[in-house]
């Protein structure tokens, strides 16, 4: 049975609310109450450079520090390559779904159709949770970046207020600043990572002031792996890459988000399928790129790199950059990195007021968060959102970078929930089409490795997830705080699951009975051909970003951190 083979008839699925698309704007609608909001401002310029932007953050600029670290050039090599491949793994099974089901909501909404409305509940709650949590993260980062000009660390919580200060202020100026901040905070972003990939490979073949080459120097003193916390042997290294895989997913995580706004765009028949394939050529040239230089530049024996202590540190890029006898750089790579930290702090804060938003209209949080303004802001659901941000403030104390490091391991453990989230529910789409007699090959993306790919990154994130806080547990390395920022998301997903399942009593939908065709007709409708470039540099464009991009309110979430 062919996907074409189907009752046009049905209309579109939104779950609770109704959705109006016009020129110029869109608004989810409350059909109880007649009230219309989030109206679309962001702008196809905005769009492109988020989108190639999304892949670039703190957790490549700044977290890979402490992968650097406790694994080692390879360690960190091998637990990005790993991490790597999970998120793939996911973008594919996400991508094979929403790019069939472009519906509003993306996961969340597809759990509700392919396992149940608790599982729903859950992700929501969670994805909510892991955006308004990276938020102080963020802002830790920027205090860390800070201490790289100014090493007095007791006027971090200044630091906080005036980055706080900036983000706040581009929320409430609405989505259209909010775009236009992002487009340049992205630009800066995207221009940084190359050069900084350029300039590393410079400087590792002796073109820096020094004419050192480097080569893999640091790959054999002080070698490739580290014998994390002293541990000898195979089981040392095997622990140092082990330690690697959580902060590595911080990096990664959001990078889902493309598909999930694609899943809210014009034409994601002709345009989501383009973003999946070329997913992988963004994770080799961006993460693999950047840990690669990283590991060739810096020994992961320096002590710049620690950012758990009192005192915070400096981006990996940084140093190598202050190694090499360049004066003036430095200090203008930090800045271009502040940005980003500036950039993704807005992105979570925009990200986390539109989930919640979003949770209130489908009836899973409190109805006042569904208050907005005339020009269609969510203003409760982003004053609530933000006040998490304050938790940022913990730094002053107990040191922005230690903070960071909670933060990122909150985070991270979240992320890889979602990411399982994701890959179960393909699961279940995989097994409901099937017994539907459904040809996969018919779907207007569809992956071979399916649905081994779903299952490994199931299975994989589940077991990163169960040994994220494992160093704790080494003789003499209790620490509460790490503890619990490493368990308290994996504990919270089953309880919220289980909770949710028992308040609504939702059985887990058949697999005979999954609805796979209500609202294709619609979208089938709004499908057409792209118009072709006018020109090679406009192909190169349309190629590297998939093809204007121009998801709906949800968009603005492919800044992560």
């Amino acid at each position: 049975m062919s996907v074409k083979d189907h009752d046009p008839s049905n209309k579109i699925f939104t779950g609770s609310g109704d959705i109006e698309a016009e020129k110029g704007n869109f608004a989810v609608s409350d059909s109880d109450s007649g009230h219309h909001a989030l109206q679309r401002q962001l702008k196809n310029r905005h769009i492109a450079m988020i989108s190639i932007g999304g892949v670039i953050g703190t957790g490549l600029f700044l977290s890979s520090a402490n992968s650097l670290r406790h694994g080692g050039p390879l360690g960190l090599l091998l637990g990005y390559l790993v991490v790597g491949s999970i998120c793939y793994s996911v973008m594919v099974s996400l991508g094979e779904m929403v790019s069939y089901l472009p519906i509003p909501g993306g996961h969340i909404k597809l759990a509700e159709r392919f396992v149940n409305g608790a599982f729903s509940f859950t992700m929501g709650w969670n994805y909510w949770y892991n955006w308004t949590i990276v938020l102080p993260a963020e802002l830790s980062a920027a205090a860390v970046l800070i201490d790289f000009w100014d090493k007095n660390t007791n006027v971090n919580s200044a630091w906080v207020t005036i980055c706080l200060a900036v983000v706040v202020a581009i929320n409430f100026m609405g989505a259209g600043a909010y775009g236009e901040a992002e487009f340049v905070f992205a630009s800066i972003k995207v221009i940084t990572i190359t050069g900084l990939i350029i300039l590393g490979i410079i400087l590792d073949l002796g073109g820096g002031p020094d004419h050192d080459r480097l080569g893999f120097r640091y790959w054999k003193n002080p070698g490739p792996f580290v014998q994390y916390n002293g541990i000898a042997g195979a089981k040392g290294r095997f622990l140092g890459f082990w330690a690697v895989l959580s902060q590595a997913a911080f990096s990664f995580i959001g990078t889902e988000i493309v598909a999930i706004a694609a899943g809210e765009a014009k034409n994601p028949r002709r345009n989501l399928p383009k973003a999946i394939r070329r997913v992988y050529i963004r994770i080799l040239l961006f993460y693999i790129g950047g840990v690669t230089i990283i590991g060739l530049l810096v020994p992961s024996s320096d002590p710049g790199l620690k950012l758990g202590g009192g005192t915070a540190a400096a981006s990996p890029f940084v140093i190598a950059i202050k190694r090499s006898g360049i004066k003036t750089l430095p200090g203008l790579i930090n800045g271009c990195l502040l940005t980003s930290a500036w950039s993704a702090a807005s992105s979570d804060l925009y990200t986390s007021s539109r989930a919640l938003y979003g949770l209130a209209i489908a009836g899973n949080a409190p109805s006042i968060f569904k208050k907005t303004l005339r020009n269609g802001l969510p203003v409760t659901a982003l004053i609530f959102s933000s006040s998490f941000s304050l938790l940022a403030y913990m730094g002053v104390h107990s040191g922005s970078g230690k903070v960071f490091n909670w933060f990122a391991n909150m985070t991270a453990v979240a992320g890889l929930l979602t990411w399982f989230g994701i890959s179960y529910t393909y699961i279940r789409f995989y097994a409901g089409m099937k017994a539907q007699g459904i040809d996969r090959k018919s779907l207007p993306f569809s992956s071979p490795l399916q649905p081994y790919a779903a299952w490994y990154a199931a299975i994989s994130c589940l077991v990163i997830c169960l040994f994220s806080g494992w160093s704790v547990f080494l003789r003499g390395n209790w620490t509460t705080a790490d503890f619990v920022t490493n368990y308290l998301p994996l504990v919270m997903f089953p309880i919220l699951y289980v909770g949710a399942k028992y308040w609504r009593r939702t059985p887990t939908v058949k697999v005979s009975e999954m609805d796979f065709y209500t609202g294709l007709a619609e979208i089938e409708a709004e499908t057409y051909d792209e118009p072709p470039p006018r020109n090679k540099a406009e192909a190169f464009w349309q190629w590297l970003v998939s093809d204007r991009i121009e998801p709906l309110y949800a968009s603005a979430h492919l800044l992560h951190k």
